[in-house]
């Protein structure tokens, strides 16, 4: 697929996101300045995976560091993995390591200020368990919480006491909890999906989602696993998780799917509310789920796990009912994000089962360069998009999930470890 009119896409996106100047204002806006998902770092982490992969200059990336980079960056409990120095240093990251020399002082600067703020909020995590309370989405997710820090720390520390804290905190989260008289997952949470008090959540609810939910927490379990760093319990605690998970695992006509979450009404009656078909997406949905379970059955060992993972992913991509439900170009929810983690899983997936999940990449691709559209027309709308330019939603990331799944090669860099699924 090295020729696939959708990399002309990517490319298009690239040269329109050359330099701040010429880009949408809102996306230097000092609003989005610190953000991952929307903001001028998230737009640098395309420029670094192209100019790591040779398709085009490091000056591109540096000029977006540049201009994102002209104030200090907010650390300390206001700021979190897609948000201020620790988003920062996860794009760091990813240019130093294949521009040597390169922004070396500001990233050991930016790890040390990672590791004391993911032992702070391991302190008030551990104290909350202690009291044997429930945890807000925020302490555990991708987005916002431990999981996310423990993604870099992964890969900055792997050996170091810091990652093993997380990974000991992932464990514990696994233990099931009592409260108001019914026995609760660990990562139950008290409030809606938004992390706020919402109506229809009564009681609240347990989240599954790759984003926000125990999904993540299994990914980093599985990723830290395959890499030899692992913590007393670890392997129990993914066994925990996926038993949980199969339990709510439901059967469409095409295969296993997983809700988004569980609300408090349906764990007592042990039956799902019904719903409309959901969008197998990596923020929420089979898709994400999918890869997560791919990753624990390759850490397990369990081939029975890594079939059903690989299939259920297939199944959604190639079901008419949920692709149909999937309406964006994005990388959270797109079409984008379900090439790129076709791609990914495929990469690991069993030999027939890897050929039959890079044979739906095409079709996936084709969405983004609707009939009688030029890929230069294609990139305009992206870039134009309300959505914006950025890394989760915008076209950025739709660029990043392209070059995966189009290219020729794995990324180069680990753009998409703040995505915990690789």
């Amino acid at each position: 697929m090295n020729d696939h009119p959708a990399l002309a896409v990517a490319a298009g996106v690239a040269d329109r996101l050359a330099h701040p100047d010429t880009a949408p204002a809102k996306v230097t806006a000092d609003a989005t300045r610190q953000h991952l998902a929307h903001g001028p770092v998230g737009i640098a982490l395309l420029h670094i995976e192209r100019a790591a992969a040779g398709l085009g200059p490091w000056q591109r990336a540096h000029d977006w560091l540049a201009v994102a980079t002209r104030r200090p960056f907010t650390s300390g409990a206001d700021s979190h993995p897609f948000y201020g120095a620790p988003a920062l240093a996860h794009v760091l990251a990813c240019a130093a390591e294949h521009a040597p020399g390169t922004y070396r002082r500001a990233l050991d600067l930016l790890d040390h200020q990672v590791t004391h703020d993911a032992r702070r909020r391991l302190d008030t995590a551990h104290r909350r368990l202690d009291a044997r309370q429930l945890p807000a989405l925020a302490e555990l997710d991708t987005i916002r919480g431990l999981t996310g820090y423990g993604r870099h720390l992964l890969r900055r520390d792997p050996a170091g006491p810091a990652l093993e804290a997380i990974l000991d905190y992932c464990v514990r989260l696994s233990e099931p909890i009592t409260h108001d008289g019914d026995v609760l997952p660990g990562w139950w949470t008290p409030t809606g999906p938004s992390g706020r008090p919402d109506d229809r959540f009564p009681g609240g609810h347990a989240n599954h989602g790759m984003a926000h939910g125990i999904g993540a927490v299994l990914a980093l379990l599985a990723l830290s696993a395959r890499q030899g760093t692992t913590v007393t319990g670890h392997h129990q605690a993914m066994r925990t998780i996926l038993a949980w998970l199969d339990r709510w695992k439901t059967n469409t006509r095409r295969g296993p799917a997983w809700p988004y979450w569980i609300t408090r009404n349906e764990l007592r009656t042990q039956r799902l509310a019904p719903t409309m078909p959901r969008r197998p997406s990596w923020c929420y949905g089979t898709a994400g789920q999918a890869r997560a379970q791919q990753l624990a059955a390759l850490a397990l060992g369990d081939t029975s796990l890594r079939a059903q993972a690989e299939h259920a992913l297939l199944d959604a991509l190639t079901d008419p009912v949920q692709r149909g439900a999937t309406t964006d170009a994005g990388l959270c929810h797109g079409f984008a994000g379900l090439a790129h983690l076709a791609a990914r899983t495929a990469a690991d997936a069993a030999p027939q089962t890897a050929d039959q999940l890079r044979a739906v990449l095409p079709a996936l691709l084709s969405t983004l360069l609707p009939p009688g559209t030029t890929p230069d027309e294609a990139a305009t709308a992206l870039v134009n998009d309300p959505a914006g330019p950025g890394l989760l939603d915008g076209a950025a990331g739709t660029a990043l999930g392209v070059l995966t799944a189009a290219g020729p090669q794995p990324p180069r860099t680990a753009w998409d470890a703040c995505l915990l699924i690789a």
